[in-house]
């Protein structure tokens, strides 16, 4: 039998501190969220594994280290709406909720979403809006966003995504770059989205977030 509280501690004592996650608040949410109720129950007990743990279809849980390096480099504020793309389960929009105002957590299959929108419900997360659509959209009712994180790998940002951040506002995601990925935070400032290198990291690349190919003559 798993002791997951302890294997929460000794998650962000091994995976999370050492790799230089700083915030505080950040580092609370991490030990405050039960990671093991954001998988389907044949995960539960390798939730707090170091590596990203598939939960079907395209969609991961991403590795502790890289959520939470992610969330100390985008810094979010009490008062900062944000938008979690591929939200899954739930968990990334649990630990940000947290951090933030609210959280629009975004989810293309409907069965996870409606697990999500239970599991948060009954673990009293109460500022988390579960919405299901096609990720590539984005959400536009709720924008204009101050953070988004997006929960897996990408080739290219869509326009509609791009459009959806706040002038200031800052995005978090990981560039799949061949069997490599880089995470990367984006900061945008008159109407574009300046990215700067974050640090290394992969996660598997969501349906719809690849490069566009076409003929060139």
């Amino acid at each position: 039998m798993v002791d997951f509280s302890q294997a929460r501690t000794i998650m962000v004592d091994t995976q999370v501190r050492p790799n230089d996650v700083t915030k505080y608040p950040v580092i609370a949410a991490m030990l405050a969220v039960p990671r093991e109720r954001y998988v389907p129950e044949s995960r539960q007990a390798v939730a707090y594994v170091g590596e990203n743990v598939p939960l079907g279809g395209d969609r991961w849980l991403l590795e502790p280290r890289t959520v939470s390096k992610l969330l100390d480099e985008l810094n979010i504020q009490p008062d900062e709406l944000v938008l979690n793309i591929a939200a899954g389960f739930g968990y990334d929009a649990a630990v940000v909720a947290r951090l933030a105002e609210a959280v629009v957590a975004l989810e293309s299959q409907p069965d996870m979403a409606a697990q999500a929108e239970t599991t948060l419900s009954e673990c009293g997360i109460d500022n988390v809006a579960v919405v299901t659509g096609d990720l590539t959209a984005g959400c536009p009712g709720q924008a204009p966003f101050d953070v988004i994180l997006i929960a897996g790998g990408i080739e290219e940002l869509p326009a509609a995504i791009a459009d959806q951040l706040r002038e200031g506002g800052r995005i978090g995601a990981i560039f799949s770059e061949g069997n490599l990925g880089v995470a990367r935070i984006g900061y945008k400032v008159d109407g574009k989205i300046n990215w700067r290198y974050a640090f290394n990291a992969s996660a598997p690349l969501l349906s719809g977030f690849a490069t566009a190919t076409g003929f060139k003559f």
